[in-house]
């Protein structure tokens, strides 16, 4: 009997996952049959998780620097690099300006008093960091022992000796014909790697959905119903219309072919709620379903996943117009840009500091002059937004793959 192809395998095991991430949810977490449950689903999920982990460091220094090399010989680094900086800033912005028009027109927050949530605020410490301590550490984390940052995950860190790599074997000419060879076949090996890890993909997706909809603080989501639903819903806007609308008018692919090859890494992304974590099955689709060149994805997208974060930027300028309003605080034009300004700096530098989403959102909500300690409201369901956001975060990288190479290919 012939299995379904591995797409379908995947779309069955996250609706598997829901499904019975529902059943539990309504046994309650107390009973025997949950309980077993949770610690199976915990064991595969943390299992799929780590092997793409463990492939991720080497994949991240072998694409980037291959793709340096690649795209320097053909003279199209310049253009590579521009385009893909103008793109991710651009996307980041409309998604800020999509949270910011949002928050004022609904007002999340405003019905609620904060008075309701003194007893998580007690009980959480929020780690301030100024914005010139922001950007000691974030440019401090950038250039690391490579084989320090190799053993820690610094994947922020690996991209940059990556791209300095990456160029000095093209400075070196034939002098280094063997390093480029000897990466350009373990790139090769590792995309071979990530193809076996794609076969416990169906599970371990199902596996992290059984545990997050089971472990969902019902309650805390109806509480904060409305600021859930201006976030979902603007969310789904910039990554349902903009982004796609993006990719049409710049390739004329349409959204339904995008979704067709992208979708392993969508759910992956919605299941893993991590942009790294999940870039060893971006590459592969965008590279095998997608059709980018090599050398383009394995520039785009590694930087993308460090830096390109258009749902987060959406969440952290949306999570402070709520605070706002659950203060009684109504932040000017000025204010409102301040927190535009933040909330795009925040999100691209995350990935290099200890903490990221806590400490980065603090320094939003302080650049306005909001209490940090709000953020403990969020952190009930911060977990299931978190699935949307990166969601958002990976279909940015590869639309953004796209355009950058169709716009390459344009001036060539």
């Amino acid at each position: 009997m012939k299995l379904p192809s591995l797409n379908i395998q995947i779309l069955l095991g996250a609706i598997f996952g829901v499904a019975i991430g529902l059943y539990f949810q309504s046994l309650g977490t107390e009973n025997h049959v949950v309980q077993g449950g949770l610690y199976a689903s915990g064991l595969i999920g943390t299992l799929f998780i780590d092997l793409l982990k463990m492939i991720l460091i080497p994949l991240v220094l072998c694409s980037i620097s291959v793709g340096i090399a690649n795209l320097r010989q053909h003279q199209q680094m310049h253009r590579v690099w521009v385009s893909s900086l103008i793109y991710f800033t651009v996307t980041m912005a409309i998604a800020i300006s999509l949270a910011l028009m949002a928050g004022n027109y609904f007002k999340p927050g405003s019905g609620l008093q904060i008075t309701m949530f003194e007893n998580a605020m007690q009980n959480f410490e929020a780690k301030q960091l100024p914005l010139p301590e922001f950007f000691a550490q974030f440019l401090h984390g950038l250039f690391v022992n490579p084989f320090t940052a190799l053993s820690q995950n610094n994947v922020l860190a690996v991209v940059m000796f990556a791209l300095i790599l990456g160029i000095t074997l093209v400075m070196g000419g034939e002098r280094f014909q063997h390093i480029r060879a000897l990466l350009a076949e373990a790139l090769e090996v590792t995309m071979l790697i990530v193809g076996w890890i794609m076969r416990l993909a169906p599970l371990g997706i199902m596996a992290l959905l059984i545990k997050l909809v089971t472990m969902q603080d019902v309650v805390m989501l109806a509480t904060l119903a409305k600021f859930v639903a201006v976030v979902v819903g603007t969310t789904l806007v910039h990554g349902v219309i903009v982004l796609p609308l993006i990719l049409y008018l710049f390739t004329r692919k349409s959204p339904l072919w995008f979704l067709r090859g992208a979708r392993e890494a969508l759910l992956t992304a919605f299941a893993t709620s991590s942009s790294a974590a999940t870039l060893p099955i971006t590459m592969r689709c965008a590279t095998q379903h997608l059709q980018v060149k090599p050398e383009i994805a394995g520039f785009v997208l590694p930087l993308g996943a460090t830096i390109n974060m258009d749902g987060t930027a959406l969440y952290e300028a949306a999570a402070a117009l709520f605070i706002a309003n659950l203060v009684g605080i109504e932040l000017s034009f000025a204010q409102q840009l301040i927190v535009f300004c933040i909330a795009m700096i925040a999100a691209m530098g995350a990935p290099g500091i200890p903490s990221a989403g806590m400490v980065t959102m603090v320094m939003v909500l302080q650049s306005v002059g909001l209490p940090a300690e709000a953020i403990a409201i969020l952190l009930p369901i911060d977990r299931l937004l978190d699935t949307l956001r990166t969601t958002v975060n990976v279909e940015g990288d590869m639309v953004g793959s796209l355009v950058v190479q169709k716009l390459v290919m344009n001036k060539t």
